[in-house]
């Protein structure tokens, strides 16, 4: 018996919808991430993804949070691994940016605004918070690692939607935007390894 025809646990049937919904936000845009795009593709109806979801929106804010919880968990261990001279700083880069681009992330908080969803983008916002206070040293009170955070995250986000065209129109290389934001994060890396030994 098939996935699509077999009966799926409510939390399989709603993982199944957003790994659709993601695969649709990467291939085709965030225009085409609708609760009947969604249902036709693994096989369940309209009215099954709104039981789940309630309506676009919701499913445009679920979307949003299994995105940023899958991304977050990646940049935090690609974080832990750089302190411990296990990975780089560029992985932490890649990743951040490459949420932002290559997954889907910034078309995702871009259409959202466009259609008045702002509050959809709270799921992201709130795990790139827990993100940042789980690394920090101080927890919500390591004001420097807020300070790093913002700053790879507005450059990756910014990336996302004009860094092709900005960098050529400046005739820098593509990779510019992230290799400033490599700099910058091994600079913070540095000043995290120096009080640590201190």
């Amino acid at each position: 018996m098939s996935i699509a025809k077999r009966r799926l646990s409510p939390e399989e049937s709603r993982s199944m919808a957003l790994g659709a919904a993601r695969d649709l936000l990467i291939e085709t845009g965030p225009q085409s991430v609708t609760l009947k795009a969604v249902a036709s593709r693994i096989g369940r109806t309209h009215a099954n993804l709104l039981h789940h979801f309630g309506s676009a929106s919701g499913l445009q804010k679920a979307l949003a949070a299994y995105l940023s919880d899958e991304v977050c968990g990646m940049i935090a261990q690609a974080i832990l691994k750089s302190r411990t001279g296990e990975g780089t700083v560029r992985d932490i880069v890649d990743l951040t940016f490459d949420a932002f681009d290559k997954q889907g992330g910034a078309a995702l908080w871009s259409w959202m605004m466009l259609t008045g969803n702002e509050d959809a983008l709270d799921p992201i916002v709130d795990a790139i918070h827990v993100l940042v206070d789980d690394i920090g040293d101080d927890g919500h009170d390591d004001r420097e690692k807020h300070d790093d955070t913002l700053a790879l995250v507005l450059m990756a986000l910014g990336d996302a939607l004009i860094g092709e065209r900005l960098a050529g129109s400046l005739g820098l290389p593509r990779d510019s935007a992230r290799d400033m934001a490599e700099r910058q994060l091994e600079d913070a890396l540095e000043r995290w390894k120096c009080e640590h030994e201190a």
